[in-house]
């Protein structure tokens, strides 16, 4: 009556924020009501597996849900490919209320609209009646999809929707922080400003697309936030505010964007339903996802923080499934919603990467920096590794926004982008420096296990020469299989080739140092010390040797990173390399002499010559090791 006596004042402008909120309202209903149609579908076809789960939707949309478990719960299949269920009628006649509901607050402001959305809506409950007892599963097809040229009501929810959303601001009493608000009480200012100091802390970094619009009201004793995100038609965040709880209605096409909107918030004890099951998702073809989050606050300050946390994360659902799509061309898909995820906690986003061109930003980085080390169409995680794709990708990701934001040139950011590729590729050669280095500690143990067998000796204890052997041999073994990895992955990054020499010299004085084993574990044990004595010094300068090829080898690694001290360590090591062939040579011809000047017998004479020489030859192969990482070494700090 009193809507009536204002409209007969010619006052209808006064009803229209009212109709417009009850128009919103009545949208969240209908999305219900018709995800709960189709879940009546879905047991019916399949009672067994598929139960009711959309409570925490029903009660946010003031939908009782025993009554809507009833109905889930109790459909079944009729015949002709119909189906039945308590209640079938009631939830009928519901949804045509709230789509005429739609209709009349779309209307209040343009007739023209009006007229033709009930025409529509008309047409649609002539084609596909659903308040009987039962109803054609064609028909909730029909009324819940998008695609294909007919119309449908889940489109014509749509249309109002956006229509509704246009009236909301274009009508609103004020704005308070860039919100279209309406109806506000003095309590509600708080909340609104507060989603709307997230919204602005990073709207900037949407760039040049639309969205983010905001409107407010007080409807049915709460307050509603609505955003429409990127302003896709299915994609729309609704929020109300009650005192001690926020409520959020998500929707959206994409179900892995859901699920990563709903993770940015794991600071906050959110009870989320709806991500798991399809039965939350309007049609099967062309439909869109329906996600409820509830947080209880414990006090104002914690629900606005909540408010706040909601408004600054939209942004990063703009173009969220373009930006995820691109990334898994260069890494996994969960690494590219892990760099996704980082890019909006750190408040870098995605957008500013989009409006760089994205994988052509990317590929032309790529293809100007390292032409030949990384192929056309190879990902990065294959070439790099993963976790350096993924931190080269997060450098992209954060250059092409701070380019965006402080307006600097595109060739800028991306001559950043292309340093930092080449130091991800220096950090690789870096890397395979690691094999090196552990090859030098295979030859370490090798080496100490000689010197272990000898000292037993010059102790005159029982040393277990075939124990030394086979262990030498399975260290050398191994040593074969790393180097055999290595060089693959040398070749695959089209590594530097210093680092293909140093593998195989390191791997030529292994072999020595086996062979050097195997000599030992025949000695005599009645060998004299005048000969065990310097060829335990020979073994120690071998241990010297290896100790310093995997030092130099460990600050090598670093100096791509600019450590000068790097570069002296490494270049000191690679004097004590020299130092050990030399002292080395000299305790060889030490042996060589005291065998050629005194009377041992053939068998003692052999073995002091053999193993001599052959750990001399370890120490030379060493410090043909120590050449070629000074080599190494010099080039970086050339570059």
């Amino acid at each position: 009556m009193k809507a009536e006596i204002i409209a007969r004042l010619g006052q209808s402008d006064l009803l229209l924020p009212a109709m417009v909120a009850e128009g919103l309202a009545a949208n969240d209903r209908i999305k219900i009501r018709l995800s709960l149609l189709q879940a009546a579908a879905q047991h019916a076809r399949d009672p067994k597996t598929v139960r009711f789960d959309l409570a925490d939707e029903c009660r946010a949309a003031g939908i009782d849900p025993l009554a809507a478990e009833a109905l889930v719960n109790g459909a079944s299949l009729a015949t002709g490919q119909r189906i039945s269920a308590p209640g079938l009628a009631r939830l009928g006649s519901a949804v045509w209320d709230d789509a005429a509901a739609m209709v009349r607050a779309a209307g209040a402001d343009d007739g023209a609209l009006g007229d033709l959305a009930k025409e529509r809506l008309e047409a649609i409950a002539m084609s596909a009646p659903i308040d009987a007892g039962d109803v054609a599963l064609s028909q909730i097809a029909a009324l819940t999809g998008v695609s294909g040229d007919g119309d449908s009501l889940h489109r014509l929810v749509m249309d109002l929707h956006k229509a509704l959303n246009g009236l909301a601001a274009s009508h609103a009493e004020e704005v308070i922080a860039g919100a279209h608000v309406s109806a506000l009480l003095p309590q509600d200012r708080p909340a609104v400003e507060a989603f709307m100091r997230g919204v602005d802390a990073t709207c900037k970094l949407k760039f040049n697309h639309p969205g983010l619009a905001t409107t407010a009201a007080r409807a049915s004793a709460r307050l509603t936030i609505q955003n429409d995100i990127g302003e896709t038609d299915a994609h729309v965040v609704v929020i109300n505010v009650d005192d001690d709880a926020v409520t959020v209605i998500y929707t959206d096409v994409h179900l892995p964007r859901a699920k990563f909107f709903t993770g940015l918030f794991r600071d906050f004890a959110v009870a989320w339903s709806g991500l798991e099951h399809r039965s939350a998702a309007l049609g099967e073809d062309g439909g869109y996802y329906l996600v409820t989050g509830r947080y209880s606050a414990a006090n104002e300050d914690n629900r606005n923080a909540f408010l706040e946390a909601l408004g600054a994360s939209l942004v990063f659902l703009i173009d969220w499934n373009k930006a995820r799509k691109i990334l898994r061309e260069w890494v996994s898909k969960t690494d590219a919603v892990q760099i996704l995820d980082w890019a909006a906690r750190h408040r870098v986003g995605h957008r500013g990467f989009l409006e760089l061109g994205g994988a052509d930003f990317v590929a032309a980085a790529v293809h100007h920096a390292t032409p030949t080390r990384i192929g056309f169409g190879e990902r990065l995680d294959h070439a790099l590794g993963r976790d350096a794709a993924v931190d080269f990708l997060k450098t992209v990701l954060r250059v092409a926004a701070q380019a965006l934001l402080q307006g600097s040139s595109v060739r800028s950011a991306r001559d950043r982008v292309e340093a930092a590729l080449v130091s991800h590729l220096e950090r690789v050669d870096s890397t395979l420096l690691d094999v090196v280095i552990r090859q030098a500690g295979l030859a370490r143990e090798i080496a100490a296990d000689i010197a272990q067998f000898l000292a037993e000796r010059q102790a005159q204890r029982n040393a277990d020469g075939a124990a030394l052997a086979a262990r030498a041999q399975r260290i050398e073994e191994k040593a074969d299989r790393i180097a055999l990895e290595a060089r693959s992955e040398i070749a695959r990054f089209d590594a530097g080739p210093t680092i293909r020499r140093l593998v195989d010299r390191i791997e030529d004085a292994i072999d020595e140092l086996e062979q050097a084993a195997f000599i030992a574990s025949l000695t005599p044990g009645e060998m004299p010390a005048v000969l065990l004595d310097p060829l335990a010094e020979l073994c120690a300068t071998a241990i010297f040797g290896a100790e310093a090829a995997a030092a130099g080898t460990a600050a090598a690694a670093e100096v791509p990173e600019g450590h000068r001290v790097d570069s002296e360590d490494a270049l000191a090591a690679v004097g004590r390399l020299i130092e050990a062939e030399h002292r080395g040579d000299s305790t060889e011809r030490a042996v060589t002499a005291k065998v050629l000047t005194g009377s041992f017998d053939l068998k003692t004479a052999l073995a002091a010559l053999d193993l001599a020489r052959a750990l001399e030859r370890t120490t030379d192969r060493l410090a043909a090791f120590g050449h070629i990482l000074r080599e190494h070494v010099l080039a970086d700090l050339s570059m």
